[in-house]
Formats: C-alpha cells, sequence, structure tokens
C-alpha cells in the first residue's frame, strides 16, 4: 500500500525547465561551448555538479568543477528571481492538498542544490505539504541512481514498496524504478522528449489522475 508520494522538483512541481535550459546554453556560450537545446535535455535529472564535470572534460574547459557550478548556479538563481514564478504547474496544488487531507506524507526529491529547492518551495507556497526534502547533492549518487529516494522514504519513514515518486525525465523514473518504487512519468514537453517508458503510468497532466490516484494509494495497481 502507498503511504508516500515523493516530487521531484523541476519540471513536475514547477515548469522550470525553459528557464534552465535558456541559461544553460546561453552561460555555455559565453564559456565557448555551443550546445542544442537536445543536448541540455539529456543532462535533465543530474546534478549541476555531474553536468558541469561530465562538460569540462569533454569540452576541455578551464575552470575548476566548483567555479562551473558556482558561476551557472548563480545565474540561474537570477534568472529565476526575475521571471517571478509563484504558482505551481496546474493541478500540483489540488493534488498535494488531497493527499495532506487523506494523510499521506509527501517528500520532494531533486537533483537542484539545496539553496534551489528551499527557494522554490516557499515561492510556491508548498512549504506546508512537505515534511521531508532531498537535494541531489545530499546523497552520495545522485539521479539516475536510487539514492535520493531511498534517501527520501527513509526520512519519510517508509519502506521503498510503500512510497510513489513523480518524475518527468529519464534519469528520474530510471532512479525511481531501481529504488523499487512506483513511479508516475509525467510528460512534461518544455523537459524535451524524455523516454519515461520504465514508468507504471505515463501522464502528460494530473488531470489525468483523476480516478486513478485512489487505486494507486491503495495498492490497487
Amino acid at each position: 500500500m502507498i503511504k508516500g508520494v515523493i516530487f521531484d522538483m523541476d519540471g513536475v512541481l514547477i515548469d522550470s525547465e525553459p528557464i534552465h535550459k535558456k541559461t544553460f546554453l546561453q552561460y555555455l556560450k559565453e564559456l565557448g561551448v555551443n550546445l542544442t537545446p537536445a543536448d541540455h535535455d539529456a543532462f535533465i535529472g543530474t546534478t549541476n555538479r555531474q553536468i558541469f564535470t561530465a562538460l569540462k572534460e569533454r569540452h576541455a574547459l578551464e575552470d575548476s568543477i566548483v567555479t562551473l557550478v558556482d558561476g551557472y548556479e548563480q545565474r540561474y538563481l537570477a534568472a529565476l528571481q526575475a521571471a517571478n514564478v509563484d504558482a505551481p504547474i496546474p493541478g500540483v496544488l489540488e493534488l498535494v492538498s488531497g493527499l495532506k487531507h487523506e494523510g499521506h506524507k509527501m517528500a520532494v526529491a531533486s537533483s537542484s542544490p539545496r539553496q534551489h529547492i528551499d527557494l522554490i518551495i516557499e515561492m510556491l507556497g508548498l512549504s506546508s505539504f512537505f515534511v521531508a526534502s532531498v537535494s541531489g547533492n545530499e546523497v552520495t549518487h545522485s539521479k539516475p541512481a536510487p539514492d535520493i529516494f531511498l534517501r527520501a522514504a527513509s526520512l519519510l519513514g517508509l519502506s521503498p514498496k510503500e512510497c510513489l515518486v513523480i518524475e518527468d525525465s529519464y534519469n528520474g523514473v530510471t532512479a525511481a524504478k531501481a529504488a523499487g518504487m512506483a513511479c508516475i512519468g509525467l510528460q512534461n514537453p518544455n523537459s524535451g522528449q524524455q523516454d519515461l517508458a520504465q514508468a507504471d503510468r505515463i501522464i502528460s497532466v494530473y488531470g489525468e489522475l483523476r480516478g486513478e490516484l485512489g487505486e494507486w494509494l491503495s495498492g490497487g495497481r
């Protein structure tokens, strides 16, 4: 029986991937690296440290990984605040409100840095719904490894089989299934052409879960 729901953040709670993509591609361009939107999409779900470790090796970037990551995260944070996003993806508020009313525990498990997670959850007015959150920087191996979801389950006091994950990326879905958890894949077009085939159910909007979520939470699926 499902007792807890673990949400990814970018592309699942907030439609932030367009801001990520624009900021990321411009930042890399200034470093002399021209990437395509598809290149960006392949990194979705992984930590900034993973991303810039790969890019530094691939493109022989001179700056240290710490400098590259810090530079990008500061740039993204400024872009996010300038965008003044104050509402979650349609359907999220209704979903988390219903889950809380029914007594289900909820957590956020995101590859984003802790500062970004705390800021975004507060910006969206969702702080009261989540009893735990985990950053990809706080576990040994981030997505597509299962560590982040196993950590979130532990913080909720639940076993993996008692958790349902909602993800929008290949890396995230892979991590959820490796953790032994049920997974709903949210096909967010702003997250690119993500392969969510491993998910137990794929949706394009949260409204598609009406009438089904009860079955998920009662262990009927």
